[in-house]
């Protein structure tokens, strides 16, 4: 199925998406608030731009807790190849027997417009396609049992996997945003944001589980899985069709077999305001000393109205041969795990497939002029337990050049899926930009995640009195 199923996701993120960054390195300027609004809507009240109009920006990313990158030619070798399943072609393997891999995960903003009515108060039209293909809290052993079913698995006896979870998620969405400033004084300003997106679902899969003993047999795929309850789930019978074939421009809004829902974000800022001084005081109006920010975005899910499930409990024996090749369909699904001794109820029934909720935290000082330095905290708050896309916990740190015309910045963060530290690098002149929150991976091989954004606007700032 993975070797079905990534292409598939890749080609079409390609064509129409990229990743779930946030363009840390520009998206705390200033002057940039088409971007700093996906991280807190709030920050489109009293905003420098009269008007914005965004024509696309593009990113994409991996990251992952099963083993360092290779390199990121075999990542994009392996993905045209269609032989994303051998992942020991893309990675190092640690030593984790579990881990969580998005791979990939990608996002493309496409045309929208940001107004500022007045001094308080701006409203923003926007629209994206979104892709995740992503493995939370799965064993090693397992994955690379159905994932590389040619090798026998060598010196493994047995293993228990509980409250894993696989979700591939395509969709698109519709979003207006409203920012305003609620109190203003000379020395505090407070700042509020919603966002009400509608979400169209093309297509997604699901894997589930609650529990699994399993048992190998050395030297072969073959396991006995004992104590099974796991559940799969998609919006199509056939998952070839839906992330190849099926993707239409039609079904890239929902489309008939799709599905639909609503989702948002929602925010708060408050900025201390300095004293007016020409040693202070940075370019343009706005100026602060310390802004600090608090939201929860991605608020939400999708509803496969007719969703094809099979719940899995009981024993009995599997093969990684045999679950690759019949897991991109639901009827050869249904039809091998019932012949190989399990229970499988199955029908067809409406499906939630969750945003990858989080909970953003942010400060931002003001240093000297045009210098700052961000802090930025991404708290995932999605639950295993549904079908859906997550974002792994980090903390940013930022230090930027931030003018009218540029912007510079560096963010340094500290991951909390791999616990290690990356670094990238974020360019923005006027109204285009390119970067990265993640690229020590072009430089160095040991590294768990890499990612890399462009994109171009058109902003049309407002006269500072």
């Amino acid at each position: 199925m993975i070797k079905k199923l990534l292409p598939a996701l890749a080609l079409a993120s390609i064509c129409l998406t990229s990743y779930g960054q946030r363009y840390l390195g520009i998206s705390n300027s200033k002057w940039n608030t088409l971007n700093s609004m996906y991280l807190n809507p709030a920050n489109l009240g009293g905003c420098n731009e009269k008007l914005g109009v965004n024509l696309f920006s593009f990113n994409m990313g991996v990251d992952n807790s099963l083993g360092t990158i290779s390199s990121i030619g075999n990542i994009t070798k392996t993905l045209n190849s269609g032989d994303s399943g051998s992942s020991q072609n893309i990675f190092t393997y640690s030593n984790n027997d579990k881990f969580s891999m998005m791979l990939p995960a990608v996002e493309l903003r496409l045309p929208g417009v940001l107004y500022r009515i007045n001094s308080s108060h701006t409203l923003a039209l926007t629209t994206r396609f979104r892709a995740f293909n992503e493995f939370n809290n799965f064993d090693k052993s397992l994955y690379n049992t159905i994932t590389n079913a040619a090798t026998a698995i060598q010196g493994t006896t047995s293993l228990t996997a509980q409250n894993f979870n696989w979700t591939a998620h395509l969709w698109s969405e519709v979003g207006l945003s409203y920012g305003g400033v609620l109190v203003n004084t000379k020395a505090v300003q407070l700042k509020a944001g919603v966002t009400a997106r509608y979400l169209m679902g093309v297509g997604y899969l699901g894997l589930k589980g609650k529990n699994l003993d399993i048992s190998y047999k050395n030297g072969s795929d073959t396991f006995r899985a004992n104590n099974s309850d796991i559940e799969f789930g998609s919006n199509a019978q056939n998952l070839e069709n839906t992330f190849t074939s099926g993707v239409t421009t039609s079904n890239l809004f929902g489309g008939k077999s799709g599905g639909t829902g609503f989702g948002g974000d929602i925010g708060v800022v408050v900025s201390l305001l300095p004293e007016s001084s020409s040693d202070d005081k940075s370019e343009g109006e706005g100026g602060y000393a310390l802004s600090l920010s608090a939201a929860i975005t991605d608020i939400g899910s999708i509803t496969y109205k007719n969703s094809y499930n099979v719940n899995v409990t009981g024993n009995g024996t599997l093969t990684g041969k045999g679950l690759a090749d019949h897991i991109k369909d639901y009827d050869d699904f249904r039809t091998y795990v019932k012949a190989q001794g399990y229970t499988a109820d199955t029908g067809v029934k409406a499906t939630k497939v969750y945003l990858p909720t989080a909970l953003v935290l942010g400060g931002t000082f003001h240093a000297y002029k045009n210098f700052y330095a961000s802090a930025t905290i991404i708290a995932n708050m999605a639950s295993d337990a549904n079908f859906g896309s997550r974002y792994y916990n980090q903390v940013t740190i930022t230090p930027a050049y931030d003018t009218k015309l540029l912007t510079v910045g560096l963010p340094i963060t500290f991951n909390m899926l791999t616990h290690n530290v990356r670094a990238g690098l974020g360019i923005r002149l006027s109204g285009f930009f390119v970067g990265s929150d993640d690229m020590l991976a072009l430089f160095n091989s040991g590294q768990y995640g890499f990612n890399f954004y462009f994109g171009g606007m058109i902003p049309i700032c407002r006269k500072s009195k």
